[in-house]
């Protein structure tokens, strides 16, 4: 039975994630937004929490305690303070959460370089520029050349923070996906920063893979790809009912400061009701997140739940978004408030993939 009450540690890390995210990343949201750039600092600051660490084995240096629905509640907690922070933060996941799940022995020696003194980010490249991407049948292949692989094709939306030396790439082998560790050197592999309508902060890249050959050594051979993207979509949906919650109470708290005919507008029955209906959907797309992550966590297969729950986090999110910019009016539409911004990354959930992993 799901058990909907966090337990101790739980809280513990709910109470630390979200004192972090509201003293240290959304002050830095509209600057960071604004310059398209990642503060070094703050990176390093959450490398020392161990959000990530903490998940990796304690063979790996990590603390061994991986649970989707940990992670979940960090994931929503970080994106309340900003989307774009948070994806940064949680991507050394991207690529040593898979490789310590799957990896074989000489590749699980490489997840150690994320639980290091310095922050080190992952990528992975799931989404396809394509208006029919299915991660669970890439466009992008890898065949087998000797004894290697060759992978051709196109990837986007792939994280593509400074410092990184791989991305794992997932790519069809015959009929089934498969994941492969690239190196961003790879001959043949270009990439091309991407201009979005939201997440700026974050660097995400569009991947073209060429002729880009790999050692035999670089399939993560015992992957499941249908768990890997369960883990992505649970990861987002989290990251949604943080953008919402974020976009309710600034919207909430202005409705309440907010005198029209001298009364604040929180009063009124249309923007009342409004701000209910924002919060009765926030607190339903959490619960569809908790229970896709509670399966995960029983080693079960929640393709379907990690779906549902990524679909209705991302209208959720954009709803409210746009809510709150009505509820603010004019001020709603201008950067000096946090709701366009709000509203601007809510809009790339429709697209996002895997961007970070529970």
């Amino acid at each position: 039975m799901i058990d909907f009450q966090p337990s101790d540690e739980q809280q513990l890390v709910i109470d630390t994630v979200r004192q972090f995210a509201q003293n240290e990343v959304r002050p830095l949201a509209r600057e960071c937004e604004e310059a398209a750039k990642l503060p070094d600092k703050l990176l390093a600051s959450a490398h020392e929490l161990g959000l990530v660490a903490n998940a990796l084995p304690e063979s790996a240096g990590g603390g061994g305690e991986r649970s989707a629905v940990t992670g979940v509640l960090i994931a929503e907690e970080l994106a309340w303070g900003d989307l774009a922070l948070a994806l940064a933060i949680l991507s050394p996941g991207l690529s040593a959460l898979p490789i310590a799940e799957w990896g074989d022995a000489g590749q699980r020696e490489a997840r150690k370089r994320f639980v290091g003194s310095c922050f080190v980010p992952g990528s992975l490249a799931v989404g396809e520029p394509r208006c029919d991407s299915d991660p669970f049948r890439p466009a992008t292949t890898a065949r087998r050349d000797g004894d290697g692989w060759v992978l051709d094709g196109a990837k986007c939306f792939v994280p593509w923070l400074d410092g990184g030396a791989e991305t794992l790439v997932l790519a069809s082998e015959g009929a089934a996906p498969a994941l492969f560790i690239v190196p961003r050197d790879a001959a043949g592999l270009r990439a091309e920063r991407e201009r979005n309508m939201g997440i700026a902060a974050l660097p995400t890249a569009e991947l073209t893979l060429s002729g880009v050959r790999v050692p035999g050594s670089a399939k993560l051979a015992g992957a499941d790809p249908r768990r890997l993207v369960a883990q992505g979509r649970v990861a987002l949906a989290a990251m949604a009912v943080g953008v919402a919650r974020a976009a309710f109470e600034v919207a909430r708290d202005y409705a309440k400061e907010r005198q029209v005919f001298g009364v604040p507008v929180a009063t009124k029955q249309a923007i009342a009701f409004k701000l209910a209906d924002m919060a009765l959907e926030i607190d339903g797309a959490r619960l569809l997140a908790w229970e896709a992550a509670w399966k995960l966590d029983r080693g079960e297969d929640a393709t379907r739940e990690a779906l549902l729950a990524r679909r209705q986090a991302a209208r959720v999110a954009l709803d409210v978004a746009d809510g709150a910019v009505q509820v603010l009016g004019g001020h709603g539409y201008i950067r000096d408030y946090l709701p366009e911004l709000h509203l601007r990354n809510a809009r790339g959930f429709a697209s996002f993939e895997a961007l970070a992993l529970v």
